[in-house]
């Protein structure tokens, strides 16, 4: 499924009443995602730059002490909502792995991969998404930080396929 496709092309995909993706679409790499967790209550959270690892798997870094990372050890089945640029609309549900307890030049971060079983589609022809969600950069050192852990991402992506 490319990237920009109209919601009509994918409806003959769905589970009840819902369009779904067959594969994952590319995102812009600036991309804010939102990670759902469950206690059993759901708990979301932003997460910066996730990586499309694949048609139906996502990496991304969580920092070691974050309450989503203990619910996700505890209960792997996880969402991630991703809006971004260029009429991306989805959330990707599956079961979240640690691969890594902590990433090189990063040990206070844990790599995470979803393998995705179904992809939510979210697009509607009444409008698009542009641009997804902006932030500025308030501190040059976190961002070459984070820089650093998507090379890495990115990395493991292409030795995975």
């Amino acid at each position: 499924m490319a990237a920009g496709a109209s919601p009509a092309q994918d409806q003959d995909n769905s589970t009840d009443d819902h369009p779904v993706l067959d594969m994952l679409p590319n995102w812009p790499q600036q991309t804010i995602a939102v990670l759902v967790t469950t206690d059993p209550a759901p708990h979301a959270i932003p997460v910066s730059w996730p990586v499309r690892a694949g048609d139906r798997r996502i990496l991304l870094s969580l920092k070691f002490d974050r309450g989503s990372l203990a619910r996700l050890r505890e209960r792997p089945e996880v969402a991630l909502l991703i809006l971004g640029g260029g009429d991306v609309a989805l959330c990707a549900r599956g079961t979240a792995t640690v691969i890594a307890e902590g990433m090189p030049d990063a040990p206070e971060y844990v790599a995470v991969r979803i393998d995705v079983e179904v992809i939510d589609d979210h697009r509607q022809s009444a409008f698009a998404v542009a641009d997804g969600i902006q932030r500025t950069v308030l501190d040059p050192s976190e961002l070459h930080a984070l820089e650093g852990r998507v090379e890495k991402l990115r990395a493991w992506a292409k030795d995975q396929n």
